[in-house]
């Protein structure tokens, strides 16, 4: 039975990988996703991330997508205590931004797409500097006391706004941000290593990283030579054209050969092991690509082997 952790001061356990929700409706059909997720639930995952604008990208959507299925899901399964949902606001459509009113409204909209009466983690996706963090956490603290939402997070916001946002809510005792999903992994580690993690850390808050896997680099299928039939190929592909992507590379195959384990099953538990991260963020297109990132939740790395991917990721 997989240990469940504790996401930062709020009262959700969540399981150490979160699910994402970026490939449903998109490069996996509600059959494929419902596949997904079945596998996922059955071992013992319970955290799923989506954001509204999920895929407003993909010809022929208009976003949402994701949130349809996954509310589709959990209504035919009927395990909407079990599984703990996190969205996010500011990049749909017809709901660009962090306004008062968007926020309100993009919520509301989220709830009717999940078909859910509450929201457990409801993150801000980008930063909208324009927007005073006053009026962003005046509007998710009604969200909260209406009972819409949770809990409230932060993703791809600057340790300054983000320390700013977290001194007004403690000082006016308003809801505060429980989570921060950062770009973070190990061939991305500077945009979270320092001044974020410094805040996460001295204010309480659990890391969920995205991009955990590099858009798929670090699932070791990207080699010199190689071609791989992937949406996201080529943000995975340039990683092979540094040499601390080849490094990084070298040290994983060293450490999955030891452990008898996948590459990408390495990779994320060099994330779990971080301080401040309680569950990276992993997709998968087919029910096949789970087991490499559920393995996640068996494989607990050396303090040795973690300073070898340290160095190689340097």
């Amino acid at each position: 039975m997989t240990v469940l952790r504790a996401l930062g001061s709020s009262d959700l356990e969540v399981f150490p990988l979160a699910l994402g929700g970026n490939v449903f409706g998109w490069t996996a059909d509600e059959a494929a996703s419902f596949a997904v997720l079945d596998a996922y639930a059955a071992a013992g995952g319970n955290f799923v991330d989506t954001a509204d604008s999920y895929s407003a990208w993909a010809e022929g959507n208009s976003g949402g997508e994701s949130e349809t299925v996954i509310g589709r899901w959990v209504k035919s399964r009927g395990n909407r205590d079990d599984i703990v949902i996190a969205t996010k606001v500011s990049q749909h459509p017809e709901f660009p931004g962090l306004s008062a009113d968007n926020i309100k409204a993009a919520a509301d909209a989220s709830l009717r797409r999940l078909d859910t009466d509450r929201i457990d983690l409801y993150y801000t996706h980008f930063d909208k500097t324009e927007v005073p963090v006053e009026e962003i956490v005046g509007a998710l603290d009604e969200l909260v006391r209406a009972g819409k939402v949770r809990h409230i997070a932060a993703s791809n916001i600057s340790p300054g706004r983000l320390q700013e946002s977290l001194e007004f809510s403690d000082r006016e005792g308003l809801a505060r941000y429980v989570a921060l999903q950062p770009h973070y992994n190990l061939v991305s580690r500077d945009t979270y290593e320092g001044g974020l993690q410094d805040v996460a850390a001295r204010f309480g808050l659990a890391a969920v990283p995205y991009f955990s896997l590099a858009s798929g680099f670090l699932t070791g299928k990207y080699r010199p030579g190689t071609t791989v039939e992937s949406a996201r190929s080529a943000g995975a592909a340039k990683h092979l054209d540094t040499e601390r992507g080849r490094r990084v590379l070298t040290a994983l195959d060293e450490i999955a050969q030891a452990h008898g384990a996948q590459v990408a099953t390495v990779a994320l538990a060099w994330l779990a092991a971080q301080p401040t991260v309680a569950a990276p963020i992993a997709s998968a297109r087919t029910a096949e690509q789970l087991p490499a990132l559920l393995a996640l939740a068996d494989l607990e790395l050396t303090s040795t082997e973690i300073a070898a991917l340290n160095r190689a990721s340097a």
